[in-house]
């Protein structure tokens, strides 16, 4: 099966990049199940219910986030309606929402999907190693196809987070930091990674903003309003191939489609 893995979805650029790019980009490389990362979603800063929605409507299957989850308070309410909304898991039991849900792909073949956030530079939150170990041997009662999203900083933690989990997970794609990143690969246990899948976006533009405001930023130190961007938009992440009856990766390869 062919699951695709959709990068950082930056504000309204990259809710277009998804509705005008995924029906094709679907149809051509035979795909099962879509992930999509959308904490940027809204405006460029976390997700709301109407937002993720529109996304799901578009063709979506799950919606994993990181530490910009919380920016939208509305979007507590929306754990509740929309399940397949995710959270970070280790930010433990306590914090509304759920971090990982268990879906049927296209084909029927069952998909969990594991949503983490890393620790190193970021806030202290649980442990992601202990966290995504102890889930993953919940969800391997229903299926052996699980796919992480590891929201985080340092490469380091996500290379080390893939060989801890090598054979237990399907894949290991990396989040949060916009650029893509060309180590795709397949562990020896048959585990496939990328330290980060890339942006869904404006391309010509500072993690998604305007450059002008960002750069104003960093010389002067004094706070300052960023705006989107909105030219060179493209659709950025992963596809990953697997077998469905044991969850061992075959391939992975990176995505970028230009839309303007």
């Amino acid at each position: 099966m062919n699951i695709l893995f959709i990068g950082d979805i930056v504000g309204e650029p990259g809710r277009e990049a998804v509705k005008s790019a995924l029906p094709s980009l679907k149809k051509r490389e035979g795909i099962d199940f879509t992930i999509a990362n959308s904490e940027n979603a809204a405006g460029g800063a976390g997700i709301t219910p109407d937002i993720a929605d529109e996304l799901l409507g578009a063709g979506i299957d799950v919606l994993t986030n990181g530490d910009h989850i919380w920016d939208r308070k509305e979007i507590i309410d929306g754990f509740d309606r929309e399940p397949r909304i995710l959270r970070p898991l280790n930010y433990g039991e306590s914090a509304p929402g759920k971090g990982s849900i268990v879906l049927n792909s296209a084909t029927g073949a069952r998909v969990g999907v594991i949503d983490l956030v890393g620790r190193v530079f970021m806030q202290a939150v649980e442990c992601p190693f202990k966290a995504a170990m102890a889930e993953i041997e919940k969800i391997r009662k229903e299926t052996p196809v699980i796919v992480i999203d590891m929201h985080a900083e340092a490469t380091s933690e996500k290379i080390a987070l893939a060989y801890y989990l090598d054979g237990m997970a399907t894949a290991i794609c990396g989040t949060h930091t916009h650029i893509q990143t060309a180590d795709e690969r397949v562990f020896k246990k048959g585990t496939a990674y990328i330290s980060d899948v890339g942006m869904t976006g404006p391309f010509d533009s500072v993690l998604g903003r305007k450059p002008e405001q960002i750069i104003r930023r960093f010389i002067t130190g004094l706070p300052t309003r960023f705006e989107m961007a909105d030219s060179d938009v493209q659709l950025q992440g992963a596809v990953i191939t697997c077998d469905d009856k044991t969850g061992k990766a075959t391939a992975i390869k990176r995505i970028q489609e230009k839309l303007r």
